[in-house]
């Protein structure tokens, strides 16, 4: 059987402080994950029955403004990163961090250096770079020469929300940013790259949206629509394929409305496997890696199949192992 693996779980380097981060984003990463280590995934991954994590930083990291301490930061974590894969080849793969791909030259030369150099199994971006109204979403047209790049190699990118505040308060201690907000992120990045165009220009990029897409499946007919009515030029058809034509990852999202809306939506062989940890604990995780076996129930191997063959580099196992 195909190998289970997870494309959404995250690295929390030492210099990472989560617990600091919790106040102001209204998440608390489980205390038994911190500090993380290699181990404790391992450990995890074992539990949840996943063979292969693919490691990425959290979205916004590493962090700016674009410069040169960015660039080192990116750097640093990819060698760490290819380190860890290098000590566990058989457990994990990473996705390479960019310097902000505004600094465009940097941007592609770090890619490549991850891809040819450390084997990195594809590129992590966040939905927006900057702060505030000075934020840029990841369709910005001072992006297109990383994107070049990136279709040019069939790249596999990973793309998650950031932990973007609302113009509002979060509405509840229950309801933070991560819970409430990233996944709208998540969605708002993905729209964007299909107005503009850009989703379509670049068909040779595989993307992976973090959370299956956040609010996309009900939100793409409207953006299908009402931006076509704005002045899009791609018909309200076009739109909603382009947005079918992204790959969704189950993390913190499997549920059968969540699956089956996804599954009716997407194109086929377009959902994969994620868990979060360590953002999460392993309770959490399971939760959602019971959804996902209970609605695959009568086709155990179809998220496992679709992973192994995006990351092509990662062997399939027969029955016997």
């Amino acid at each position: 059987m195909p190998r289970r693996i997870d494309v959404h779980h995250h690295i929390f380097p030492k210099t990472l402080s989560k617990s600091a981060q919790s106040e102001s984003v209204g998440f608390k990463t489980p205390e038994e994950n911190l500090p993380w280590s290699p181990e404790l995934s391992l450990k995890a991954m074992d539990s949840l029955g996943v063979d292969v994590a693919i490691l990425s930083l959290p979205a916004g990291l590493p962090p700016g403004p674009s410069g040169p301490e960015n660039r080192k930061a990116a750097r640093e974590f990819n060698i760490m990163a290819a380190q860890i894969c290098k000590e566990y080849p058989e457990r994990f793969g990473f996705f390479a961090s960019l310097p902000i791909p505004s600094d465009a030259q940097a941007a592609v030369m770090e890619l490549t250096y991850a891809l040819d150099v450390l084997r990195a199994d594809g590129v992590a971006l966040a939905s927006s770079y900057g702060e505030g109204a000075a934020a840029t979403y990841i369709g910005d047209d001072s992006y297109d020469a990383v994107w070049e790049e990136l279709d040019r190699r069939g790249t596999v990118v990973f793309l998650h929300g950031t932990q973007t505040p609302s113009s509002t308060p979060y509405p509840h201690p229950f309801l933070g940013i991560p819970i409430t907000e990233v996944p709208n992120e998540t969605f708002k990045a993905a729209a964007h790259l299909v107005v503009t165009g850009k989703k379509r220009r670049w068909s040779n990029v595989k993307i992976i949206l973090a959370h299956l897409g956040g609010s996309l499946t009900s939100l793409a007919p409207r953006v299908a629509r009402l931006s076509h009515y704005m002045g899009c030029e791609l018909a309200p058809s076009e739109i909603l394929e382009d947005f079918g034509s992204f790959y969704f990852d189950t993390a913190l999202s499997a549920h059968e409305t969540t699956l089956s809306a996804v599954e009716s939506f997407a194109m086929p062989g377009h959902v994969l496997f994620g868990t979060d940890f360590p953002a999460v604990s392993v309770d959490v995780a399971r939760y959602y890696t019971e959804n996902v076996e209970k609605y695959y129930k009568d086709r155990p191997t179809k998220l496992n199949e679709t992973a192994a063959k995006l990351f092509n580099k990662i062997d399939i196992r027969d029955e016997q192992g």
